[in-house]
């Protein structure tokens, strides 16, 4: 079974060498260790380092050289934005404040369906609108590499 040696990230992408897709949601594409099988029946083993964030659009390294395009499955979400930045800033705090997944974009944000946040979001003055989509949320503070540490 074929190892993935390296992820290159979509602007690094020699695309002559795309040999298969693998099309994973957010969950699935946050990993270190596991088998995978693309589309067109490549079967892989992607074995990291460190459990990594694969983006949409990445490709999986093979030590043959060949690579594996990552897809990001369409998931269900909301699209939620506000009459102003500083209303979907405070819109941010409130999902920040509950530890929820969270993408970022130009003017809006984007979670999983969650009739429950929905709800608390609507009463705060967001327009929501559902949408079928990939998501890429924030990896978090944690992902960008070691926890800074105070002398004690």
């Amino acid at each position: 079974m074929l190892r993935v040696c390296s992820v290159a990230r979509t602007t690094q992408l020699d695309n002559t060498r795309v040999i298969d897709c693998v099309v994973l949601d957010a969950h699935e594409r946050h990993r270190r260790r596991i088998v995978l099988t693309g589309e067109r029946g490549t079967r892989f083993l992607l074995d990291l380092a460190h459990a990594t964030v694969l983006r949409d659009g990445d490709g999986l390294v093979l030590e043959d050289g060949s690579i594996v395009r990552v897809a990001g499955k369409r998931e269900a979400l909301v699209e939620i934005t506000a009459a102003s930045p500083q209303e979907l800033a405070r819109l941010a705090w409130h999902i920040g404040n509950r530890h929820i997944e969270v993408e970022i974009g130009e003017g809006r944000l984007r979670i999983r369906r969650d009739p429950v946040l929905e709800d608390m979001l609507s009463r705060l003055g967001a327009t929501l609108s559902p949408i079928e989509a990939s998501f890429e949320p924030e990896p978090g503070a944690y992902a960008y590499g070691p926890a800074h540490h105070h002398a004690e």
